[in-house]
């Protein structure tokens, strides 16, 4: 029997290990986990291999990745999602309300996922139609640039000749700051005495009216003085647009929302009821929460600005430190929908001490590049990151354990002068080592108050 495959899923064809390894670029040690989105993502692309029949009663098995904050949780999603070249979004539960209080809806999740998916599909097509954009964008900065003769047939060849010289200059950069005056379309919701509100204040109604509008009032343009490269910024979005048929646009990116979207709900462990305590207060308020993120987690249909959406095919990974309740306290049904659960365990100190160097953004990479900027050569020694490893491994300790996060704090409390005074040391090499660290920061660490407020 031959299947019916459909459009195939982008970045899924990677084999797990393919995706750990990627995965170990960026983030150190939590392998369970890497394994288990890993595995989710394969099966994405298994499910599309499938019969037709077989393939819409497969799910995604969702994860719950549970750990203590700054140990990856968010950063494995993250590029997990970037591998895949996915729709992705991050959502804290604790913004969620219950339906008829004030507050977002569960359902806005997945409007603003279709939203970012929208937005990746165009930046996709506006790619491959980059050439086409341009050409007509600057044969629009041409015309405002050198205005057709009144009499065409009247020397013509000079014409022409002036033209292409001024093609020359415009791609060259040399015009980019003379003044020009361009037509720019106006969108609906710029047009004079027209505003958009929706039933009860609700973006949804608001929103659809927008639409309608939009597609229904001719296009109307205004007339705008700019610069030549403002010019060609503004027109080229306008002409890409044009060589873009929305109506696919619009199809692909619900297709890639539905069908390769990952919704990442962190600090899931707030809205669960607290070793079993219910039926009171806050309680009642985060089981009822919980209860407005069952069905899209279960699989529903939701209205957006561009039609009608189905979840029941999105990747959804949750996350939580879970120190004070455990998964368990989850209403039964939400615990249901996540069958994968990984413990990620707290950075030790080696781990941090790598996770200094060895990642391909590392933040020793990222602030040697921005002192580069100024002429600064940043110099990370040995024992330098071993030293920066031991002051964040200890300032966890202290206060609360905040993971690879403090590795930021430490190194801007260490770098503070050099990055005020950077532009001053033009030329010359800062040192990182064991030494410099204590000298900057050893004062801090000796002040255990001044540590925690600092540090």
């Amino acid at each position: 029997m031959e299947i019916d495959h459909p459009a195939p899923v982008p970045g899924a064809e990677l084999t797990p290990r393919e995706v750990v390894r990627a995965l170990d670029k960026y983030i150190i040690g939590q392998q369970a986990a890497k394994r288990a989105v890993a595995v989710a993502l394969r099966n994405r692309w298994r499910r599309q291999q499938v019969a037709p029949d077989l393939r819409d009663e497969i799910s995604p098995k969702n994860i719950i990745l549970i750990g203590p904050t700054g140990v990856g949780k968010t950063e494995i999603a993250r590029r997990l999602a970037r591998l895949a070249r996915a729709p992705f979004l991050k959502v804290e539960a604790t913004k969620f309300t219950e339906v008829g209080y004030v507050g977002k809806d569960a359902e806005s999740m997945v409007r603003d996922l279709v939203e970012i998916s929208i937005q990746l599909v165009r930046e996709e097509l506006q790619a491959s139609v980059k050439e086409g954009a341009r050409e007509a964008a600057e044969e629009r900065v041409l015309k405002a640039l050198f205005p057709d003769p009144a009499n065409p047939d009247a020397d013509k060849e000079r014409a022409n000749r002036t033209r292409e010289k001024l093609a020359k200059m415009l791609r060259s950069g040399h015009l980019d700051d003379r003044v020009i005056e361009i037509d720019v379309r106006k969108s609906a919701a710029e047009l004079p005495g027209i505003q958009f509100l929706g039933a009860s204040g609700g973006e949804q109604g608001g929103t659809n009216l927008q639409d309608l509008l939009g597609n229904l009032l001719p296009d109307r343009k205004s007339k705008r003085k700019v610069t030549v490269k403002e010019a060609m910024e503004l027109l080229l979005d306008e002409e890409a647009g044009n060589l873009i048929d929305q109506e696919k646009l619009v199809a692909e990116a619900i297709r890639r929302a539905e069908q390769d979207g990952v919704v990442f709900i962190d600090e899931i462990d707030k809205i669960a009821s607290g070793h079993g305590q219910s039926g009171r207060g806050p309680e009642v308020s985060r089981e009822g929460v919980q209860r407005d993120i069952l069905p899209i987690v279960e699989g529903t249909t939701t209205r957006t600005r561009h039609g009608q959406v189905k979840t029941d095919h999105m990747l959804f990974v949750a996350a939580g430190a879970f120190h004070v309740s455990s998964v368990s306290d989850l209403i039964p049904e939400l615990q249901g929908r996540f069958p994968i659960r990984v413990e990620l365990g707290a950075l030790t100190e080696e781990d941090l001490r790598r996770i200094l160097v060895e990642p391909e953004n590392s933040l020793t990479r990222q602030y040697a590049a921005l002192m580069a900027t100024e002429g600064v050569e940043l110099d990370f020694r040995p024992d330098g990151i071993d030293r920066l490893a031991a002051v964040a491994t200890e300032a966890n300790g202290r206060s609360e354990n905040i993971g690879a996060r403090r590795l930021h704090t430490v190194l801007e409390a260490l770098l503070e002068e050099l990055s005020f005074d950077a532009d001053a040391r033009r030329g010359t090499t800062h040192v990182v080592d064991a030494a410099e660290v204590d000298r900057r920061l050893g004062p801090v660490m000796a002040d255990e108050d001044l540590s925690r407020y600092i540090l």
